[in-house]
Parts: structure tokens; C-alpha cells; sequence
């Protein structure tokens, strides 16, 4: 039987539907939902317009969840990059190049996609071994 954890921390923003901001799977895999850019204090969006500030929140929101679970950076197996416009890929693929050693960065898939919840320009979910 699988075990399931719940993880949330108020250090990233609440989740804004019928979803947790992670779940910890039989203690090995850890699910991350997806993070936007949402200050998680006032639950306002960070850097609107601007990809560069929203992904840099992402990556704070996603810190702040494998810190709750006990994981980092490192325990990263794969994530999804999901962009408003694929022309802001260089942009991004800079901020997120800066949480992860080449050498060892995690599998990942980038899509460009109609639109994002809240009208971000970019959400990212991971899994990571724990």
C-alpha cells in the first residue's frame, strides 16, 4: 500500500483549487504541484508582465515546498515548464539554469501553452526523489 503525505508550508502560496502544494509518496517520491508566481503573504502576483521576476517567485514558491518536505535542489528528478509564449524560453531557461548544476539538472519538458491560471507567463512543477 502506498503511503501519502501531505506537504504544505505557508512559505509558498496556498494552493488555489482542490489541490495540495505537494504529495510525498510511500516516502520516496515527492509530487510538487505546479507554482505560479504568487507572493505567498498576500497571494498577489509578483512581476506582472515581466517572466523574469514570475520565474524567479516560481523558484522561490518551489524552494520554499521541497524545503517543507525536507528535500532540495538536488533531490530534483524532473520538471515541466509550462510558458505563456515559447519567445520567453531563453529567459527563463537563465533563471532556472541558476537552481541547477548542468551536469546533474533533472529531466524536463518545456510547452508553450494557450494560457496559465491567473494569467502568469509561467508555472513549473517537479518531481524529486526523497
Amino acid at each position: 500500500m502506498i503511503e501519502k503525505k501531505i506537504i504544505r508550508t505557508d512559505q509558498a502560496p496556498a494552493p488555489v483549487g482542490p489541490y495540495n502544494q505537494a504529495i510525498a509518496a510511500s516516502g520516496t517520491m515527492l509530487f510538487l504541484a505546479g507554482q505560479i508566481a504568487l507572493d505567498p503573504q498576500t497571494g498577489n502576483i509578483v512581476g506582472e508582465g515581466d517572466v523574469v521576476a514570475q520565474t524567479k517567485q516560481v523558484m522561490s514558491n518551489i524552494k520554499a515546498v521541497l524545503s517543507e518536505a525536507g528535500a532540495d535542489w538536488s533531490n530534483v528528478v524532473k520538471t515541466s515548464v509550462f510558458l505563456k509564449d515559447l519567445a520567453d524560453f531563453t529567459a527563463v531557461n537563465q533563471i532556472y539554469g541558476e537552481y541547477f548544476d548542468e551536469a546533474t539538472a533533472p529531466a524536463r519538458a518545456c510547452v508553450e501553452v494557450s494560457r496559465l491560471p491567473k494569467d502568469v507567463l509561467v508555472e513549473i512543477e517537479c518531481i524529486a526523489m526523497i
